[in-house]
């Protein structure tokens, strides 16, 4: 069992920053890949971006080269920091923790926090 807590969404300006965290209940050097999706209206809940173990990361394409995934494992921590924020970056975001175990996978969620970006 993996229990997820977020943190960091709110609103703001189009071209402003928010940094989002998501702490774990456990290790997260014993998760396999930790995310965050985002839930836009009318939208089907999408990856943002994601991060593995060894490091290795992936962006949506409109993430690119504006958000950057990172993690701290001495505080079971996972951030999303998010610059050059557009209205269209509105939505409920949701941290993940997928866990592989043989060959099935786990996946557990976070509550979700709110990200407004006004235009």
């Amino acid at each position: 069992q993996v229990q997820l807590v977020e943190s960091g969404g709110g609103l703001v300006q189009a071209g402003g920053s928010l940094k989002l965290s998501c702490t774990s209940s456990r290790r997260i050097l014993n998760i396999n890949t930790m995310g965050w999706y985002r839930l836009a209206p009318g939208q089907q809940r999408e990856l943002v971006a994601s991060i593995q173990t060894a490091g290795t990361t992936n962006y949506a394409d409109s993430a690119k080269g504006r958000f950057t995934i990172s993690r701290d494992n001495t505080k079971s921590t996972i951030y999303l920091q998010m610059n050059s924020l557009k209205p269209e970056d509105t939505g409920v975001y949701y941290c993940n923790a997928r866990l592989r175990i043989g060959y099935s996978e786990l996946d557990y969620w976070g509550q979700g926090t709110q990200v407004t970006v006004s235009s």
